[in-house]
């Protein structure tokens, strides 16, 4: 064990948080260590490869965690430089403004932050630059005020997208563009990294033609700042306090099968909210038996990931599009005339693809659609469109991260259904009532799963919650821990309450916001 390993920050992840923090500290010339459990991610034909990706589950984990009954399931983590972000659609949307005050629901209460979104819109501003994002101002009804417009055009619909959304807004709503990271030049496609292909959502991409944390943060970091060192395949195993347990000492870490000590004058931890709280409990000791920065007792609680529904929109005629992710529509947002409560947003998923149906369809339907020969299975792909539905579900105390010896507990209990049914069936009927009429609208999940389950973590958030008081929050407004002086978590841990849309840019824009503060304090 070498215990001279000292540096002026460790961060410890490479996701949204943790890659974006290491791109935003790497200019102040302090000695900083990122520690990666994974490697990166290989280019391969595989990485487009539905059957790989979807049936095989080629790029996630294999390790098992366990729900509230004891069962064991695979969660859909994915262990890579640039964590999750890997394979995420790239959705890149700003929480509105309501989103940051206490907002009633029909299943409950989702709690005020502390801080507002003007608190976090400069470095919203920061991050959409910093991510690439194509979008349009002024066309969603319920985006919140900018200070600028999105740095790139929004990703254009093709024909056959492009009638869904004159249809979509023949009705009266309001489709419009998804705000995408992605690196699209459509006047010079010759040059353009993307090229806009029909594996671009759940998908590693091939060509880094998306805008993720490992091409846009952590690989511009560390090639180059020479005071930044990358460690990959570096598990970190349990954070070591002194005997005071007031600061992190050391951080214990597997490196390739060789235990490793290092030391930092900050330690930041950006696993994802999930193993960022089982991280902390694990490496309880004598002082902290209940945990790392847990005199609240609320490390591990009030884990959220969104009520999520994917919907498979079968039309009559083929859908053309090679890349179907551009369409949003927010009218459904707040509510509607005769439901006062929030309901949530819609997006489209990427591609439906012949050999994801199998993987992807709901546990009854497996059986069957293994059955279906594979001609068929292109019938039904080609003639399909994919809807993402996203509603938010509440934090619960009672919904949380536990650490059981060295295995991660998740209990979880979906909260805030009813609005659930309601957005599924909305958006059924507007399906059935536009003109590309989709004549059979199921309940099926294109992307990733059906209504869907526990082991899709994607927008994984709570956990290690902010605010002012050390009584019921984790983490001060700074993202660093009441009880610990030189311990920040920054991920989607901090959030106090999830909203409808999908939280990535958030823990971009947080990341950066968390960054300033520390080159302030590293001065």
């Amino acid at each position: 064990m070498n215990q001279n390993e000292h540096y002026d920050v460790i961060i410890i992840g490479t996701g949204a948080g943790g890659g974006t923090l290491a791109h935003r500290l790497a200019p102040t010339r302090k000695k900083i260590l990122v520690l990666e459990r994974g490697d990166f991610l290989p280019r391969e034909k595989e990485n487009w490869d539905a059957k790989e990706v979807y049936q095989k589950e080629r790029y996630q984990t294999d390790e098992h965690w366990y729900d509230s009954e004891g069962k064991p399931f695979q969660p859909q983590m994915c262990y890579w430089v640039g964590g999750n972000t890997k394979h995420y659609g790239a959705a890149l949307f700003r929480r509105r403004e309501r989103d940051f005050e206490k907002v009633i629901h029909k299943g409950g209460i989702s709690p005020e932050w502390e801080l507002k979104y003007q608190d976090f819109e400069p470095y919203y501003t920061q991050a959409e630059k910093l991510y690439e994002v194509h979008g349009e101002r002024g066309k969603d009804p319920t985006e919140p005020p900018s200070s600028a417009d999105y740095p790139y055009p929004p990703v254009s619909h093709e024909p056959d997208m492009q009638e869904l959304a004159d249809g979509i807004e023949k009705l009266g709503y309001h489709p419009f563009h998804i705000p995408l990271g992605i690196k699209l030049n459509e006047k010079d496609p010759i040059n353009s990294p993307c090229i806009r292909c029909d594996t671009f959502d759940g998908y590693p991409c091939l060509v880094n033609g998306k805008a993720d944390a490992d091409i846009n943060a952590v690989r511009p970091a560390h090639l180059t700042y020479p005071n930044v060192t990358l460690l990959t395949k570096a598990k970190v195993l349990k954070l070591h306090t002194s005997a005071s347990g007031k600061e992190i000492t050391s951080v214990e870490t597997d490196v390739d099968g060789e235990i490793r000590h290092f030391r930092g004058d900050i330690v930041v931890v950006a696993c994802g909210s999930i193993n960022s709280a089982a991280l902390l409990l694990r490496s309880a000791n004598d002082r902290q038996p209940h945990g790392l920065a847990n005199s609240s007792q609320q490390v591990g609680r009030n884990f959220t990931k969104q009520n999520e529904v994917a919907l498979l929109a079968l039309h009559f005629e083929p859908n053309n599009a090679r890349f179907q992710k551009t369409i949003a529509v927010s009218d459904f947002y707040w509510g509607e005339p005769d439901y006062p409560y929030p309901m949530g947003l819609v997006q489209n998923t990427g591609n439906v693809l012949a050999q994801m149906i199998p993987a992807e369809a709901p546990p009854l339907l497996k059986p069957v659609t293994k059955l279906i020969p594979g001609y068929e299975l292109h019938l039904i792909a080609e003639r399909s469109v994919g809807w993402w539905l996203q509603i938010e579900d509440l934090p619960d105390p009672n919904n949380r991260v536990r650490v059981v010896g060295d295995k991660i507990h998740l209990d979880y209990q979906p909260n805030n259904t009813e609005t659930v049914e309601r957005l599924i069936h909305r958006w059924t009927s507007v399906m059935k009532s536009i003109h590309r009429n989709a004549m059979h609208v199921i309940p099926f999940s294109a992307y990733p799963r059906h209504m869907i389950p526990l082991q899709v973590v994607a927008h994984q958030c709570g956990t290690c919650v902010f605010g002012s008081d050390p009584k019921t929050s984790v983490l001060n407004l700074n993202c660093r821990t009441h009880d610990i002086d030189n311990l920040y978590v920054v991920d989607s841990s901090f959030f106090p309450s999830q909203a409808g849309v999908n939280p990535t840019l958030t823990i971009m824009a947080n990341a950066l916001r968390v960054g300033e503060h520390l080159e302030e304090r590293l001065k």
